[in-house]
């Protein structure tokens, strides 16, 4: 063939196409949905890294970025944590180097700023730290902001005066968050905060459009069925999610599966709790997650392709 019948050959093709209908984004991906990977690390994941002084906020971004190529981050602040200060000089540093490795911030978590302890000077001192914390999020832009309820650990309800105290600064927090464009709420950590009927009185009562949940998978209080039915329940506020280890290796498509059900829209942030071999087990923790939303985006259930051919249905024998 020569070079002119190769260009007639080929216009006549490119003619045909154009005259054909188009085909729709699942067709022309081979049954692919699209959906969205949207997965993260916290990065408490890496505590023992960081205690040690092999990892700051600067190696943890790379290491999102480059050795588990994601497009997010999910920071941690505290005494302890990732985000060292809330300067603006240091906190144009942070966002220049999640800008520069193009990653999305799906969550800030700020520890010592619960909202109620008993002692009142404390209670300022950590509301202190709660504003400073949004003010520094106008800068770092994640989605959502996480600051805990507080109360007593080991009760499941907080008194009238600490309920009431908790939903007024919510609202604070939250109108704040609303008018420079995130969200901001609570997690099931500790305390009343993680019994689920507590929760829901606390989101009802907050009631504002800029308000949710941060959910940790197996972190709420009670037996495993009062905890299935808060996973169903609070699906619908949820904002941002961690998932540890035991979840991972349990009913995890159950629980993502939840989630997208309720058209969540956050993040899948796994979190690693051990301080050992964290590269390593931080890998092999988001590597059962991105399976799931790898079978979703390729039209699956999020059941595990890592099983052997022959116990997949179909496989040849």
């Amino acid at each position: 063939m020569n070079r002119r019948t190769f260009l007639m050959g080929s216009a006549t093709a490119a003619a045909a196409l154009a005259s054909t209908p188009a085909l729709d984004a699942q067709t022309q991906a081979g049954g692919a949905t699209h959906e969205p990977m949207r997965l993260s690390i916290m990065a408490y994941s890496f505590h023992g890294l960081l205690a040690e002084g092999k990892m700051d906020v600067f190696g943890y971004l790379e290491s999102c970025k480059y050795r588990y190529h994601l497009d997010a981050a999910d920071l941690w602040s505290g005494s302890k944590g990732f985000l060292l200060s809330t300067e603006e000089d240091y906190l144009k540093k942070v966002r220049d180097a999640l800008d520069e490795r193009e990653l999305t911030l799906a969550d800030l978590a700020v520890d010592y700023a619960e909202l109620w302890v008993n002692d009142a000077a404390q209670r300022e001192k950590f509301n202190q730290n709660g504003m400073a914390h949004l003010k520094a999020n106008v800068i770092l832009g994640a989605k959502f902001v996480r600051f805990d309820a507080g109360g007593e650990r080991g009760k499941n309800e907080w008194t009238n005066e600490q309920f009431d105290f908790i939903v007024k600064r919510y609202r604070e927090y939250a109108q704040f968050a609303h008018d420079h464009g995130f969200k901001i709420g609570a997690e099931n950590h500790w305390g009343p905060e993680a019994w689920w009927p507590s929760m829901q009185k606390l989101y009802k009562a907050v009631n504002h459009p800029a308000f949710g949940i941060s959910c940790h998978f197996a972190g709420w209080a009670g037996t495993p069925a009062d905890k299935d039915l808060a996973d169903r329940e609070a699906a619908p506020w949820v904002c941002h999610t961690h998932i540890p280890w035991n979840l991972t290796e349990g009913p995890l498509v159950e629980k993502m599966t939840n989630l997208r059900n309720a058209g969540y829209q956050g993040y899948y942030s796994v979190e690693h709790h051990s301080a050992k071999a964290e590269y390593a087990e931080v890998g092999l923790q988001l590597a059962k997650v991105r399976a799931v939303l790898q079978s979703w985006r390729t039209g699956g259930t999020g059941d595990p392709s890592t099983k052997p051919p022959a116990a997949r249905p179909g496989a040849p024998r």
